[in-house]
């Protein structure tokens, strides 16, 4: 299963804070937009979103179709065949995608210790039929 580009996701008290943390660290603003209370940053092929405000753990992240640079891959797996291969082989999904639809779309699972994955394709598929 090709699960694309990882990231964390933290849930940041202070947005402003936690920025100035990770850029000690090595990060740099990579993307998003404090405006809309989102930054991630990266450092090489490390990857940490900062959420504050938008939910209120910590996710761990998975992007199919992305790599570490946000640049769609040539091969990946659909967010659909990765739904289906999930539910295939019985592990629990929170909420699920549109299994008929295209392009973008999410599936959450919690692993045996409650550790919440996010499962987030953003790039559109192109149907040639």
């Amino acid at each position: 299963m090709k699960l694309g580009a990882f990231s964390v996701s933290l849930a940041a008290k202070d947005l402003y804070a936690s920025t100035e943390f990770y850029v000690k660290l090595g990060f740099k603003v990579f993307a998003g937009s404090a405006k809309q209370n989102y930054l991630i940053l990266k450092n090489g092929n490390a990857l940490i979103g900062l959420f504050q405000g938008i939910f209120e753990n910590n996710i761990l992240t998975f992007n199919p179709g992305w790599d570490e640079y946000a640049q769609k891959m040539e091969a990946y797996d659909d967010i659909r065949d990765i739904q289906k291969s999930l539910k295939a082989d019985g592990v629990p999904l929170l909420p699920e995608t549109d299994e008929n639809g295209t392009g973008p779309g999410s599936v959450m699972i919690s692993d045996p210790d409650s550790n919440v994955f996010l499962l987030d394709q953003h790039i559109r598929t192109i149907s040639l039929l």
